[in-house]
């Protein structure tokens, strides 16, 4: 059992919030609450002792208009206009025209849907509209696997968490707060993701007019969102695997009050470059044990065999 402490304190606030009334609760993300391709998955979460989510995101497809620049900013400040503040990559400012925690439909047959309306971004009129520059407030189409973060009671926890979000698919999965915070009680952050099949396309930018202009065609703009779909898919794979893993191999109590897994040694699924790399090792392997049997078999030569050996033509 996990003695009470500033974890469990903490733990007790989030699940006290989370148990808020759907039209009464609402946190810091652009929807307000946990999204609901993920609620089971954070239920089950919540339910395993010295493990509670802080954050998390289903995954996502949404577009986004960038803040001002900062000396855009600063020089709009000076005319009076206190625009919103960010940097070139549209962090501390900014606006989402649209987000999807879901697969964006688009009809393959009959008529099509003007994604850009729907992305509300217009087609450039090739008159009035200003060219884009460097200052400008770009508009970007991107996709984002999920991510979660995950308070744990001790380094145990955390690294057992953190090895089921890797088999899982989660490659770039990690642990933070790894320093004691008080008294010696250690609760690592486990932050749950994969990033690298996210992409991130500017689609547009919004002129001197406010006008949101399209910089692609809606052919071009289906064209990614099918891309986007496709991710869509691996993510719910990987959030699949990662549930029956955590489930499968949840902590019990001991004890002597240390976590375990119970760790399956059947290989349910392989990750692509974890096979890869034992692959190439058995391989390697392989070959290391035949050069030892070709190397032992040429020490076991009866010396006078050797002189029936052709050896016309090795250095030539």
């Amino acid at each position: 059992m996990v003695s009470p402490s500033r974890f469990n304190e903490k733990k007790e606030k989030i699940l006290k919030l989370l148990d808020t009334p759907a039209g009464e609760y609402h946190d810091l993300s652009p929807k307000g609450s946990v999204d609901e391709p993920i609620r089971s998955l954070i239920s089950d979460i919540n339910s395993i002792e010295g493990l509670v989510t802080t954050s998390s995101c289903s995954g996502r497809i949404s577009v986004f208009l960038e803040g001002k620049k900062r000396h855009v900013q600063t020089l709009d400040a000076q005319h009076g206009d206190e625009g919103s503040r960010t940097s070139p990559g549209g962090k501390g400012g900014g606006s989402w025209l649209f987000i999807s925690h879901s697969r964006v439909e688009v009809p393959k047959s009959g008529p099509q849907t003007d994604l850009l309306s729907k992305f509300g971004i217009q087609r450039s009129s090739g008159t009035g509209d200003s060219s884009p520059t460097v200052e400008s407030s770009y508009i970007h189409l991107k996709f984002e696997p999920m991510i979660l973060h995950i308070l744990t009671a001790s380094l145990e926890y955390a690294n057992r968490v953190l090895t089921v979000g890797l088999h899982a698919g989660f490659r770039e999965s990690g642990a933070v707060s790894l320093s004691p915070f008080q008294a010696g009680e250690l609760n690592p952050m486990v932050a749950i993701r994969s990033t690298g099949y996210s992409f991130d396309a500017i689609i547009g930018y919004q002129d001197r007019c406010g006008s949101n202009i399209a910089l692609v065609d809606n052919d071009y703009l289906r064209t990614l969102v099918d891309i986007a779909n496709e991710r869509f898919k691996i993510n719910s794979e990987r959030i699949a695997r990662f549930s029956s893993f955590l489930l499968k191999q949840r902590m019990q109590s001991q004890s002597d009050e240390s976590p375990s897994f119970n760790v399956s040694t059947r290989r349910d699924w392989e990750d692509a470059d974890v096979r890869r790399r034992r692959k190439r090792e058995e391989g390697l392997t392989r070959q290391r044990a035949l050069q030892k049997d070709s190397s032992a078999t040429s020490t076991a030569l009866d010396p006078e065999s050797v002189e029936s050996v052709n050896i016309n033509g090795l250095f030539s």
